[in-house]
């Protein structure tokens, strides 16, 4: 059966910190502030995989106070990755849509998708990139979000 998950997650951004974005570390003078390495789009999808499930949310299975600062996301998704294939299902297709008004992130696609499509063991990764035109605390530069819809074969 066929399942589809939606996820999303915003941080803040701040001076001195890096810019994890699919579990690639991103060029950039500002990074996101979070209770992890605050990678937006793993955190994004790692929801749409639950949602998919209807297995919960990210905070329910990583609560703020069991995640260590900085701690890489990549093994929170692998952790929801193993549950999926025990329950006999795969990530068939991701679609990602990050909304950060700077830097620009199009010369950084394939080690996105590459990465991602690894963690996922999936083939069909879609990244898109969006900026917010100067407006709201994204648009000011203030905060990067991401969009994930995860469509899960269980």
């Amino acid at each position: 059966m066929m399942r589809m998950g939606l996820g999303w997650d915003i941080h803040r951004l701040a001076a001195g910190r890096p810019l994890m974005l699919a579990g690639v570390a991103v060029p950039s003078p500002t990074g996101a502030v979070g209770d992890s390495d605050a990678d937006v789009v793993l955190h994004a999808v790692i929801d749409g995989v639950l949602g998919a499930m209807a297995w919960g949310d990210i905070g329910s299975w990583f609560p703020r106070d069991a995640v260590a600062a900085g701690q890489p996301s990549g093994p929170l998704l692998a952790e929801v990755m193993e549950r999926l294939a025990a329950a006999g299902g795969a990530v068939v297709q991701v679609d990602v849509t990050i909304v950060l008004e700077a830097p620009r992130l199009a010369d950084h696609r394939p080690a996105l998708i590459g990465s991602l499509a690894q963690q996922l063991a999936c083939a069909v990764v879609s990244i898109k990139f969006k900026t917010q035109d100067g407006l709201g605390a994204i648009g000011r530069g203030e905060a990067v979000a991401c969009w994930a819809s995860v469509m899960v074969d269980a």
